[in-house]
């Protein structure tokens, strides 16, 4: 990997998009991922409509994104032991489902608070399993030597669907309304879906290990191998506290928006374009990177300026500040969603991969949703403000924290081996 960083800028990065897999699987999740974001601007937009309350606005966030709790461990377990094509258009099909319901719910007026929380627990169900069974596929799709850029590519397409989607959602709900985005978001999974057989994927990358003995079993020996390994344990357990901390304010926008800088809906389309646009130079030039060394420093690094970016962001009213800071917080949370992504991809046995990335999908999607929840409800009763501060400067602890246990973790995960899975014969 080191003779990437030698290579030309941007070199790294369209060698991986030179394989035919990668060009399908990326724009298939360019598409899905943009369809995602009209999804979530429209629902928060739902949320904040039907009910005029930060806490029902966390809690629909809180609903979408919870069902991982449950959900992600199992469904990492069954990524490993099923075909993750078959899986990954199942589960696709899906989120197009759930979309089209809320959809046709919101067009016809039947749409109350009740029925949206219960189609995000669905949505957020089938989100869980789909997010380990595609993200498995990734090192299937370019050679080993490729995997940082093309990990840095998925985080990529992720980031600008964030600019694409809200940048689309926001005239969109302003003019027609938010059903249109949601429908839209069905459409675009069920084209994504039908890309997938278009990929040429070797079978013992369609599957992690042949299925023997219980699923709670292998769910169990994915959390020791985790919690075992000198460098994956503490970097997600450190992902997890930035998610929780940082990460919820993204979730519940609507009311940052309207109480700090008296915005409406082109306003949430102004400030989620700007998490889009960080998100996205950030993912350009991690992607033309593509290197391992120094990934874990980078990644640390992140936390900080995640906490720091938060901070600057609600400490004034003034809107163009709370622009260029929703800027940087999405660059800095790229950067640490990128960095986090390659070592996990990198230093995890393959027989465990689903299992350690359905632990990243938890982090990402659980932590975030509990974080929106505890800011929305002391964001009632004491202000946005204040709380959100403290939430920054919290994060910044976490990252003297990590620094504490950079060395090592650093030696586990930079290396280029990936421990076998201890006890589990495989």
């Amino acid at each position: 990997m080191a003779a990437l960083g030698s290579a030309p800028r941007f070199a790294a990065l369209t060698r991986a998009l030179s394989h035919r897999n990668a060009r399908i699987f990326f724009a298939a999740s360019l598409l899905s991922w943009t369809g995602l974001w009209l999804h979530r601007v429209a629902v928060i937009w739902l949320a904040w409509e039907l009910t005029g309350s930060a806490s029902w606005v966390g809690l629909v966030a809180f609903c979408d994104l919870i069902p991982a709790v449950v959900v992600s461990p199992l469904a990492g377990a069954i990524a490993d032991r099923v075909d993750r094509m078959r899986l990954t258009m199942a589960t696709q099909l899906g989120i197009a489902t759930q979309a089209a319901s809320l959809g046709l719910l919101a067009a016809t007026g039947h749409l109350g608070i009740a029925a949206l929380l219960a189609l995000e627990v669905v949505g957020g169900t089938a989100q869980s399993f789909a997010q380990p069974a595609r993200q498995t596929l990734v090192p299937a799709i370019v050679p080993p030597a490729d995997l940082p850029a093309a990990v840095a590519l998925n985080s990529l397409c992720f980031n600008v669907a964030r600019f694409v989607g809200p940048a689309v959602a926001g005239p969109l709900i302003a003019l027609y309304g938010p059903a249109p985005a949601v429908l839209l978001n069905a459409c675009a999974y069920v084209v994504a879906t039908f890309t997938m057989p278009l990929l040429s994927v070797a079978q013992t990358e369609r599957r992690g290990h042949a299925g023997r003995g219980s699923l709670l079993g292998d769910v169990a020996a994915g959390l020791r191998y985790a919690a075992r390994h000198p460098g994956l344990g503490p970097i997600l357990a450190l992902a997890a506290a930035a998610a929780l901390l940082v990460r919820g304010v993204q979730e519940i926008l609507p009311p940052y928006v309207e109480r700090l800088f008296g915005m409406g809906v082109q306003g949430l389309a102004v400030l989620t374009g700007a998490f889009g646009i960080g998100a996205l130079v950030a993912g350009v030039l991690l992607a033309a990177r593509g290197r391992l060394a120094g990934t874990t420093r980078l990644s640390n690094l992140a936390i900080a300026g995640q906490g720091l970016a938060l901070t600057g962001f609600v400490a004034t009213g003034w809107f163009p500040l709370g622009v260029l800071c929703a800027g940087l917080l999405g660059a800095v949370s790229s950067m640490h969603g990128i960095a986090v992504q390659t070592l996990v991809q990198s230093a995890s046995d393959p027989a465990m991969r689903g299992r350690i990335l359905s632990l990243w999908g938890l982090i990402v999607r659980v932590f975030p949703a509990l974080g929106a929840l505890v800011l929305g409800l002391l964001g009632e009763a004491f202000g946005l403000r204040w709380p959100t501060m403290a939430a920054g400067l919290l994060a910044i602890a976490v990252f003297a924290l990590g620094m504490m246990r950079l060395p090592r973790m650093a030696a586990a995960l930079e290396d280029g081996s990936s421990p076998r899975a201890a006890g589990d014969g495989k």
